[in-house]
């Protein structure tokens, strides 16, 4: 599962749904995932961010890379959105053959997916 921004922040905050959520993914063995733009915008201080900085220690996160780049602009323009880490998101789990666990709202990734017929990775929406 490919994780955005709001779960991150969750597990930052140490809020007891993250906690749930982790422990029911290790039971399971769940391979957790998340994107080095995801990282960026939930970073702030690393200081002061602890818990996050250990979780993303037994996280896979992928980088942003060139050959990412047309992938996430061909998203972009078809979908009519600008939002990078967003298409960036939707182009790992392409990739991976993997789903999304989100807290933005239903349209924001749908926008994003439309177009990709069978191919559109599973959303979950969090929390």
């Amino acid at each position: 599962m490919i994780l955005d921004a709001g779960f991150l922040i969750a597990v930052d905050r140490g809020e007891s749904t993250a906690h749930s959520f982790l422990t029911a993914a290790s039971q399971e063995g769940a391979a957790l995932r998340t994107t080095a733009p995801v990282v960026a915008q939930v970073w702030r201080d690393g200081s002061r961010q602890a818990r996050l900085a250990k979780f993303l220690e037994s996280v896979e996160v992928h980088d942003f890379t060139l050959a990412d780049a047309p992938v996430v602009g061909g998203l972009l323009r078809r979908s009519q959105t600008s939002d990078v880490v967003d298409a960036h998101l939707v182009a790992i789990a392409l990739r991976l053959d993997d789903s999304i666990l989100t807290a933005d709202p239903p349209p924001d990734f749908s926008a994003l997916s439309s177009h990709l017929g069978p191919r559109t990775p599973e959303v979950h929406h969090w929390p």
